[in-house]
């Protein structure tokens, strides 16, 4: 009888972003709810 085991570790770390990458998340996230307030208004007509 043979066993075969594997063993191996995986290791996650955090990502460093960078300024340009937080600026543009940001842009993003600001272009995203003024599309839904505009949605949301209308709707209401």
């Amino acid at each position: 009888m043979t066993l075969n085991i594997l063993f191996f570790t995986i290791t996650i770390n955090k990502r460093q972003m960078s300024l340009e990458e937080i600026r543009h998340n940001e842009m993003v996230e600001k272009m995203v709810e003024d599309n839904k307030t505009r949605q949301s208004m209308l709707r209401l007509f």
